[in-house]
């Protein structure tokens, strides 16, 4: 989790403002840098009395409790993209906190981009590289809601008729679980037959470091992970946020407030994992459409969001380097652990 995250949970935890409102009334995070509002109904699970997460109630006090018997925290960030977040964490750790990443950024070579996540190897790694190669340097759309998320079939429909309406090639990615309906659907709709040539349908896995860093990719639909959106950030390309559970609403407003990379699908609540067919459709094929547009199209707002993607990623090259603040922060981090040997 990034440090803005962290600092967020922590001062929800510390004041607990979200405790006796209603989950749609927004209320404003204290104690920090900016002005951050959220409603219950968008925090993890945890903070939600009533909701199947919050069993794990206790779970998160014995996490709460080794967090402040912690020496201190490395988290996955650099400290370029969230500098006063950084700072602002540091005074709550007493100063013991080291941004190491983007980890992402360790595999250098096409190959370990591949694996990077996954056991399987089994990925038509020339198909993808030959139709991304055949695409316009920025035009396409890659969509993944990550290892985890889980969409009724309903939604994922307005997600796909959303990624057809914005008329920009697409990279889809499928989860293999849900398989047999989706491709029954897409036979049915005549979704594939419409969209023939300008989209590319992935089924389980797949090598998102490689997909990320390929020059065709223009935005990046995904659900917030924090892994996903460090991935995108190291790779220069603006997202569409969707955030799903856990933390990823947090993210979002990293990405569309603070660093002003993204646009916002427009979800209102955590989807719990396990209960997504209950939140039947929440965001709309328009709304999808929408927010892809601003990220791919825009006029100067969108170009604008463009070119501050790219900055931050070249930010993000430039901290795991040698003498970057990345690197540096290793070596204060073992020169740490030394003096208490």
């Amino acid at each position: 989790m990034s440090c803005f995250t962290q600092l967020c949970i922590h001062n929800l935890q510390m004041t607990r403002i979200y405790e006796g409102i209603s989950e749609g009334q927004p209320f404003v995070v204290p104690n920090m840098p900016d002005k951050i509002e959220f409603t219950r109904a968008q925090l993890p699970g945890v903070f939600n009395p009533g909701s199947s997460m919050a069993d794990l109630k206790g779970i998160r006090e014995r996490v709460e409790a080794a967090q402040v018997e912690a020496y201190g925290v490395v988290v996955n960030s650099f400290e370029e993209m969230e500098q006063r977040y950084v700072h602002e964490f540091r005074k709550v750790k007493g100063g013991k906190v080291w941004c190491i990443g983007p980890l992402s950024m360790s595999n250098k070579e096409n190959l370990h981009k591949i694996q990077r996540g996954s056991e399987a190897g089994s990925f038509d790694e020339d198909l993808c590289l030959k139709w991304l190669d055949s695409r316009q340097p920025g035009s396409v759309i890659y969509a993944c809601l990550g290892s985890l998320g889980r969409l009724a079939l309903q939604q994922f429909t307005e997600l796909a008729l959303g990624l057809e309406e914005s008329n920009h090639p697409f990279i889809l990615v499928v989860k293999e679980e849900k398989k047999e309906e989706t491709e029954r659907w897409i036979a049915e709709d005549g979704f594939e037959e419409r969209t023939k040539g300008r989209g590319l349908l992935i089924t389980g896995w797949a090598p998102q470091v490689l997909i990320l860093s390929h020059p065709a990719i223009g935005g990046f639909l995904t659900h917030c992970g924090w892994n996903s959106t460090l991935e995108a950030v190291s790779a220069g390309v603006p997202m569409i946020t969707w955030p799903l559970f856990a933390e990823q609403f947090f993210n979002e407003r990293l990405v569309v407030q603070i660093l002003d990379i993204g646009a916002s699908v427009g979800a209102k609540a955590v989807r719990h994992l396990g209960e997504e067919e209950k939140s039947g459709v929440s965001v709309r094929r328009h709304e999808i459409q929408k927010a892809i547009s601003k990220v791919m199209d825009g006029g100067i707002d969108g170009r604008e969001r463009r070119k501050r993607a790219k900055q931050v990623g070249e930010m993000a090259k430039m901290a795991v380097e040698k003498g970057g603040s990345s690197d540096l922060n290793i070596e204060l981090l073992i020169q740490d652990i030394m003096q208490l040997a």
